[in-house]
């Protein structure tokens, strides 16, 4: 576990836990996320990970325990919260008959930014996602690779403190992967991103969070893991010792 005393706690959770009847999506869960981490969040499918994402994000409320966004209780500050937060889930909706330019001034103007912020805002993501090539083009017969790069400039278009981003590289080829993973590095946000491109960790996190059948299996940095002959062998063990 790192040491966060020293800095301000971002994202946190407590005893998190959501459960369908008797199905347990996640039990128990505890962790903190300190400002300006890139946090990998790891776990094989079905292991609870977009369960743990929306209750971060609002979008889904807890059973028992609490989730905390800036300090905030999520379920009891859910307007406060999303100016905070950028979620970017797998497959996010995108509205393929615009463009990105008329989705990011969509957006800028549903949440009721000022003109001169807006249009600043926009300018701003649309270097930060290099987008500039294709601001004009339908984003229906945009790359997939361009089609994510518009969702994370959605998601920045407000300046959200913290990002949480559900595999924001699914389906991307190699290049993009590494254009996307550029892009990730050079926000300087606190950022919980899932992943099962187990590869590409240690590249882009200082830290990761492992959970297996929605409890803790791991929490620590890439480096713990540097005597592990590959992190695939490491998390097919843990994932397997912990079922």
């Amino acid at each position: 576990m790192t040491d966060d005393s020293n800095l301000e706690i971002m994202i946190e959770t407590e005893g998190l836990s959501k459960y369908y009847g008797d199905f347990i999506a996640v039990e128990d869960l505890n962790f903190r996320i300190r400002k300006g981490e890139v946090v990998a969040f790891l776990g094989p499918n079905g292991a609870g990970k977009s369960t743990t994402m929306k209750m971060l994000t609002g979008y889904l409320a807890p059973s028992a325990g609490t989730a905390k966004i800036c300090g905030m209780e999520v379920a009891h500050n859910r307007n406060e919260v999303a100016n905070r937060i950028g979620y970017l889930p797998e497959n996010g909706p995108l509205y393929e008959e615009m463009t990105p330019l008329g989705l990011l001034n969509f957006f800028g103007d549903a949440r009721s930014m000022d003109s001169s912020l807006k249009n600043e805002r926009i300018e701003k993501v649309i270097e930060q996602c290099s987008l500039k090539t294709v601001l004009n083009k339908p984003i229906g017969k945009l790359s997939r690779g361009f089609r994510q790069r518009v969702g994370m400039a959605n998601v920045l278009l407000h300046e959200p403190e913290v990002l949480i981003m559900d595999e924001p590289t699914a389906g991307l080829d190699p290049n993009q992967v590494l254009e996307v993973r550029k892009t990730i590095k050079g926000l300087g946000k606190t950022i919980l991103l899932s992943t099962h491109i187990l590869q590409e960790v240690p590249q882009v996190a200082d830290r990761i969070i492992l959970i297996n059948q929605g409890r803790l299996v791991f929490d620590g940095t890439p480096d713990e893991l540097k005597e592990e002959p590959s992190l695939d062998s490491w998390f097919n063990r843990q994932t397997m010792d912990a079922a």
